[in-house]
Order: structure tokens, then sequence, then C-alpha cells
């Protein structure tokens, strides 16, 4: 009986093979959709984007509206020793 089911199987495995993958892939599929975290972060929009860019660009035409640059740190202020440190 064996050899004749065996048989069967090899003459007609395309015919078997196929509804056999479909139903393992739609098992996994819905078993995914169960599982997995179906969040998307938020990303702006290339309108928004441009925009932003655009807002930057004009700032940095206007030259009268430019930050005074303060150096805030001592190379050395890191790692100077408390004795040296002075103070404020």
């Amino acid at each position: 009986m064996w050899p004749l089911i065996m048989q069967f199987i090899r003459s007609n495995a395309a015919y078997i093979t196929l509804p056999v993958a479909t139903l393992v892939g739609v098992i996994g599929y819905n078993i995914e959709g169960l599982l997995s975290d179906k969040y998307t972060p938020y990303s702006p929009s290339i309108q928004e984007k441009r925009a932003e860019r655009i807002t930057e660009d004009e700032k940095l035409r206007a030259a009268t509206d430019v930050e005074k640059l303060v150096y805030k740190e001592n190379v050395l202020g890191r790692n100077l020793s408390p004795s040296l440190e002075s103070s404020k």
C-alpha cells in the first residue's frame, strides 16, 4: 500500500505542494499579525521637511540676527584640579 501512496505523491507533487504551502503561509501570516507590533513611528512629510529647510535658509540670510557666540568652558576645565579652580 505504501508504494502506491508514495507513487501517487511523487507523480502529483506539484498539486499537493501548492495547497500545503498556501496553508502554511496563511497560518504564519495570521500568527505574525497577532504577535507583531503594528505601530509605525511618525515621520514628517516631504512638504514639512521642505518648509523647515526654507525657514532655515531664511534664518541664514538674515545676517543681523546672529546669536552671540560665547565660549563656555576652558579647554582644561574638565580635568582641572580643585586647587587651581578660580572661585566664581
